[in-house]
């Protein structure tokens, strides 16, 4: 079981610490609904250190990446990062990353800690093109500040304009006292912020100067069971539930990062699957009774026949009421689709609705 460079923090701070993707991880504090509320309506730190970092280097480096990912990366400028995937040879996905362009010919791959490995051998294998390879998972750690109080919060540990840093953007500049910090507009909960990446050696200094620039803005530490209820709430997939090495990015509703105007492994069964269209279709549902949906719990029609499965629900905390996410024939998957999920041995009404099933005015 591997640590993070904050174990010894959270293990203070009393957290329920579980075993996740082969790492010692902060599951909760003071529980999920708590921490869910203050990331919505303040501000919350998440250690997510065990994600992984791939450096990718030289002058072939973007033909490396266009080759493994689905999205087009040549739009990307020093600066931009992209959400993409690695389709696998089978239809399937490797793994679902962010790709950011660090410099003209260098670019750093963040990806799920579960997958470091798998991801790593399949970099290494495609990589034909002579492009320079760095794993350096181990040696960085990774912060989510996230909530609508995180820019106004955190101003004062850097001179970098925190507001002016667009979405999927980021800078590298001074923050909380260490140099060339990488400080991200992105994240996993729909409720803005950044994702801070620095080496193991400082982040314990930007994490206590975090919470001390946040002390007034009601700032706490969030585990990962509420960055679960968070990007469900968003409708984001997570790999291994609702995306794995069996389903296509088109059938997860990741056609808009899958380019076909380049060449990329497998692109051109997906191109063909695309053209005559896929058979299921990865949905949003929210419960019409109360109840919660789990993942892999059976999705039926009105007479009681199978026509899907659920891969990720939970009881939305923002919205109190069960939601999910779940692969259903196409028949079913238009919105306002009447379905039922079978939990134990009772179908429970629900209905297909759009995500995200959290917006801010909710």
């Amino acid at each position: 079981m591997k640590n993070t460079a904050l174990t010894h923090i959270h293990e203070k701070l009393g957290a329920k610490m579980l075993p996740f993707a082969g790492y010692n991880m902060p599951i909760q504090y003071e529980g999920v609904n708590i921490e869910h509320e203050t990331v919505r309506t303040k501000v919350g730190v998440f250690d997510v250190s065990h994600m992984g970092e791939f450096l990718i280097s030289g002058p072939n480096a973007l033909d490396l990446i266009q080759k493994v990912c689905s999205n087009d990366a040549s739009v990307l400028t020093v600066g931009k990062a992209q959400y993409s995937c690695f389709p696998n040879e089978t239809g399937g996905i490797i793994d679902d990353l962010i790709v950011y362009k660090m410099k003209d010919d260098q670019y750093l791959l963040v990806v799920n800690a579960s997958n470091i490995d798998k991801d790593w051998e399949w970099i290494s294998k495609h990589n034909t093109v002579g492009a320079e390879l760095r794993n350096i998972s181990d040696d960085y750690s990774l912060l989510a500040i996230q909530g609508p109080k995180a820019v106004e919060a955190m101003q004062t540990l850097t001179s970098v304009d925190l507001s002016a840093i667009k979405f999927y953007h980021f800078e590298v500049g001074p923050f909380a006292g260490v140099e060339h910090v990488i400080i991200s507009a992105t994240g996993y909960t729909g409720s803005g912020g950044f994702e801070i990446y620095c080496k193991n050696s400082e982040v314990e200094q930007i994490w206590n100067k975090v919470f001390e620039a946040g002390e007034r803005f009601g700032i706490k530490p969030i585990g990962l069971a509420a960055r679960d209820t968070l990007r469900l709430e968003m409708g984001f997939c997570l790999y291994g539930n609702d995306i794995s090495d069996t389903t296509s990015p088109l059938e997860a509703g990741l056609g808009w990062i899958t380019k076909f105007n380049k060449d990329f492994v497998n692109s051109e069964n997906l191109k063909k699957q695309k053209e005559e269209g896929v058979t299921r279709k990865l949905v949003g549902f929210e419960l019409l009774e109360r109840g919660v949906p789990r993942h892999d719990y059976e999705i039926v029609d009105k007479n009681g026949n199978n026509i899907g499965i659920v891969t990720s629900g939970t009881m939305a905390p923002s919205l109190n009421k069960g939601i999910g996410l779940g692969y259903v024939t196409i028949e079913n998957s238009s919105i306002d689709s009447e379905i039922f999920i079978r939990i134990r041995k009772n179908d429970v009404p629900a209905k297909v609705v759009k995500t995200p099933f959290y917006k801010p005015n909710n």
